[in-house]
């Protein structure tokens, strides 16, 4: 056991996200999320019985986000004529700003499919089983300065 990482945190996972580099990226996938599909070249990592909030505040305590792109965060934008509560994403501003001390702009949209292309370039996706819809993040990990 190490001091000050987040138990929530497996030693694969902290191995993984030591070795991405800057620009790198790590898709947090909610249950619904294709994830062994989807990561067929990246590294999968379970943590069924967590939720994405729990992981994404975990994550966001051990890596930067990338400070040279506006937007190192992305969600999945809610399909056309869903209406779907996504509310969680509330949560997700609420913990990059704690973070990060940055506000909603820093987070952007891309829609399902797009967003999926993105996950394949992925180097490690976590599966969830979280309930909430549209609850997909990707982050784009940054410099340690």
């Amino acid at each position: 056991m190490l001091k000050g990482i987040p138990e929530i945190i497996t030693p694969k996972l902290l191995m993984l996200l030591d070795e991405m580099g800057h620009g790198d990226t790590v898709v947090i996938g909610d249950g619904n999320f294709p994830a062994e599909s989807v990561g067929k070249n990246a590294e999968v990592v379970r943590l069924d019985g967590h939720g994405v909030p729990e992981i994404l505040e975990a994550i966001l305590s051990l890596i930067p986000l990338d400070q040279y792109v506006d937007q190192p965060v992305m969600l999945m934008q809610r399909c056309e004529g869903d209406n779907a509560d996504v509310s969680i994403w509330q949560t997700y501003f609420d913990l990059i700003k704690k973070a990060e001390a940055r506000d909603e702009s820093s987070v952007g949209f891309l829609e399902r499919f797009e967003f999926y292309g993105e996950a394949k370039k992925a180097y490690v996706i976590v599966a969830t089983t979280e309930k909430s819809q549209y609850a997909n993040v990707i982050l784009r990990k940054g410099c340690i300065i």
